[in-house]
């Protein structure tokens, strides 16, 4: 994960939130990073005007930061715990799954385009915690982890407002015209798989060398 490097530059940000939210119990802002993956799904469902994609943005924006925290609360507190480690990333897929549907079934990407947008992000995760299940290390690397994901949610979304009244929110290329998340769903698709192939071959080594 190449965003993976840069999580110290962040604590300067993340602990001081994290400080003044330490009374909440870590699994509460598990539960509550869903609800904000929820709620940018539906935006981006109803993203027929543009201010719904702005909105999924947001709330994608939400979703990361309520990510971030819970870790960080459970290490201030001393409450981390491997029960806390499987509801996060139970809950990191179910949001994954709740955000891309949202713009799957929405207007924003063909169905098809969105369907190996999916594969690719599943896989990519499944890569990563399996490498841990089976007792090699848990593998972030690749070009395509869920940080990545986020931020390039969150910045087509703000892009594709500020760009709607102008008309470039697509591109034609082999004379099909394709929409930003579409786009977007692509690189998933295509990075992510190839993610999912770089966990496997590592994690694949690693236990032959057992």
């Amino acid at each position: 994960m190449v965003l993976n490097k840069y999580r110290e530059k962040a604590d300067p940000v993340i602990s001081p939130i994290a400080e003044k939210l330490k009374v909440v119990n870590p699994n509460v802002i598990s539960w509550s990073s869903l609800i904000f993956a929820l709620l940018a799904g539906i935006s981006f469902y109803l993203s027929y005007k543009p201010l719904y994609v702005l909105s999924g943005g947001i709330f994608v924006f939400l979703n990361s930061l309520l990510d971030a925290l819970d870790g960080k609360i459970a290490k201030i507190t001393g409450k981390d715990s491997k029960r806390g480690d499987f509801l996060d990333h139970t809950i990191d897929r179910y949001s994954d799954i709740f955000i891309l549907l949202g713009i799957i079934l929405g207007p924003l990407c063909r169905t098809w385009v969105g369907i190996f947008a999916v594969i690719g992000v599943l896989m990519t995760s499944y890569m990563g915690t399996q490498a841990d299940a089976v007792g090699v290390s848990r593998d972030y690397g690749g070009i395509a982890g869920r940080a990545e994901r986020l931020v390039l949610l969150i910045v087509f979304s703000f892009l594709y407002f500020l760009l709607f009244e102008t008309g470039w929110t697509s591109v034609e290329l082999m004379d099909i015209e394709l929409g930003l998340f579409e786009l977007l769903m692509i690189w998933f698709a295509l990075a992510g798989n190839l993610t999912a192939v770089f966990r496997g071959i590592n994690s694949w080594s690693d236990l032959s060398e057992e």
